[in-house]
């Protein structure tokens, strides 16, 4: 059996990584400092251990005891409002943090890594949809620390042998039947979408309405994250064919802001106030993946594509948990 690490577990992917990675049979130790994860959210199947990435004593500690097989690298600093007035916290986190996971993982002999980046190393889009030889011109610091990650890992991988693949999410949504979305601050359109359904005193902000999409609202890609789940198996178990590659995690389709909350009212049978705002500056009015290197090299076939199905799994899991975990 193989035993796999999950830094950050107790997030919204990491704990449905860890749930899937359970049913497929892998022995899963959660790492998580609770900072923006929720013990809640580790299933009582797996090991859960409270540390930070930053305490190298801790991590010497885990790897000692542990004997991992692989890691999946998911803890992450996250919340984009910040990412462009405290830059520093997410290179803290996400690059100097990280090196020390990948300094303790050379050391305890452990060079299999399944790493969480993002779309945002794209920065704005040339072409859609998007590919993984697109250029990577990050346009805030999460976006850049993340890319900064990508490249360290490919001079490990020279040097001293890791295996590892990045996985470039676009928007992960929807929920399992008991796993789901609850970040404080919660920024993601979907489940704030859905929460001024449950609560009346809510809105939903839409920043534009004249972009040249099919209803002037922005167009996304949403992925549902149990799909994200089965690719991060699907990297582990073809590690070897595919060290070293990157792999966009997006369903190739499209849907708008107005769609979405469209979408949301139909399925809640809520009314969801509405409030239309300016266009944000950075965002673009087409975000789309391109899922073709994923599909051939790891044969991912996501099964939660379409749209009702992702915003019906995170209402259903709303409902049973309107405050969210740890309440």
């Amino acid at each position: 059996m193989m035993k796999v690490l999950i830094t950050g577990g107790a997030g919204y992917v990491g704990s449905i990584v860890t749930e899937e990675l359970l049913q497929n049979g892998y022995q899963v130790s959660v790492l998580d400092n609770l900072q923006q994860g929720h013990r809640d959210a580790v299933l009582p199947e797996a090991e859960f251990i409270k540390a930070d990435l930053a305490n190298n004593e801790s991590l010497d500690k885990i790897f000692r005891s542990g004997k991992f097989d692989a890691v999946m690298h998911m803890a992450a600093e996250t919340v984009i409002e910040f990412s462009m007035t405290d830059p520093k916290r997410y290179f803290k986190n996400n690059i100097v943090n990280g090196l020390t996971l990948l300094d303790t993982m050379l050391k305890y002999d452990v060079k299999k890594l399944v790493f969480s980046s993002s779309a945002a190393t794209y920065g704005e889009p040339t072409s859609i949809p998007i590919t993984e030889n697109h250029p990577q011109l990050p346009v805030n610091s999460y976006g850049e620390s993340k890319l900064m990650f990508e490249r360290i890992l490919e001079w490990y991988g020279r040097a001293y042998g890791l295996k590892y693949i990045a996985m470039r999410y676009f928007n992960a949504a929807g929920a399992s039947d008991k796993l789901g979305e609850d970040h404080r601050p919660e920024t993601h359109l979907i489940p704030n979408v859905l929460k001024a359904a449950l609560f009346p005193d809510k809105s939903i902000s839409i920043f534009g309405e004249d972009y040249p999409t099919k209803d002037g609202s922005c167009v996304r890609d949403y992925v549902h994250v149990r799909d994200i789940a089965q690719a991060h198996i699907l990297a582990l178990t073809n590690m070897s064919d595919v060290n070293g590659e990157a792999f966009n995690l997006g369903s190739g389709q499209g849907y708008s802001v107005k769609e979405i909350v469209a979408e949301a009212k139909r399925i809640t049978g809520k009314p969801i106030r509405v409030e239309m705002k300016p266009r944000r500056a950075g965002d673009p009015a087409v975000l789309l993946a391109s899922r073709e290197r994923a599909t051939k090299e790891l044969k991912w076939q996501p099964k939660y594509t379409d749209l009702e199905t992702i915003i019906d799994s995170a209402w259903e899991w709303m409902v049973k948990h309107p405050q969210g975990y740890d309440v």
